[in-house]
């Protein structure tokens, strides 16, 4: 099956499938940081849509995330959350045969539709919690690991009372500080790869 991850530099997600032998592919406009992998540096919009079956889309959440709500006035006024929302409803509604679009909690859940999905690092055995949301096309919901956090912290044999790390919103002033909150958990996208990948492949497979 061939996979795109569009905006992902790291390769975390494109690895992941292509350990389950799918042609898969990560897209960026920086060089991908694992680059044994197959990738292709420029704009999603130059990529052709039709030889991929399923997407992995990373819209820019920066001037969408209702975390920056009080730079809203400013991202409106001189269009940067106009133009991030038409690249989002852009990567959404891409010709692919199943996608999910990803996103932290923002206001596409009012200006799109409300997400299919919210999913925590915690449901798939990393300690650590930042909400994020998928709109899905074609796909079902991912199956986690884990209903509820004491079935994690037991899981992972943790004290009593123990609370997953809210690592990526403490995170210092850094050049790279965008990358690493934007980064792919290695446990989700290994679940999407192993649930997904085979749903889709079995899919096109009987159409």
């Amino acid at each position: 099956m061939n996979v795109i991850i569009a905006g992902e530099e790291s390769g975390v997600t494109r690895d992941a499938f292509a350990a389950w032998g799918h042609n898969a592919w990560s897209c960026d406009l920086k060089a991908s940081r694992s680059p044994n992998g197959l990738h292709y540096r420029g704009s999603w919009r130059d990529i052709w849509w039709d030889s991929f079956d399923l997407g992995i889309m990373h819209p820019e959440c920066t001037h969408l995330a209702v975390s920056g709500a009080r730079w809203f006035p400013a991202k409106r006024a001189d269009g940067r959350q106009q133009a991030a929302i038409a690249e989002f409803l852009y990567l959404a509604n891409a010709p692919v045969y199943a996608s999910c679009t990803e996103q932290p909690v923002s206001i596409m859940s009012t200006i799109y539709r409300k997400p299919d999905q919210t999913v925590q690092p915690w449901m798939f055995g990393c300690w650590e919690t930042k909400a994020t949301c998928y709109w899905l096309r074609n796909l079902p919901r991912l199956v986690p690991l884990y209903r509820t956090v004491d079935e994690c912290r037991e899981a992972l044999g943790l004290p009593a009372g123990s609370k997953p790390h809210a690592r990526v919103h403490r995170l210092g002033p850094s050049p790279d500080r965008a990358e690493k909150r934007s980064e792919s958990y290695p446990e989700i996208a290994a679940a999407m790869a192993a649930q997904w990948g085979g749903q889709v492949a079995r899919a096109l497979e009987a159409a």
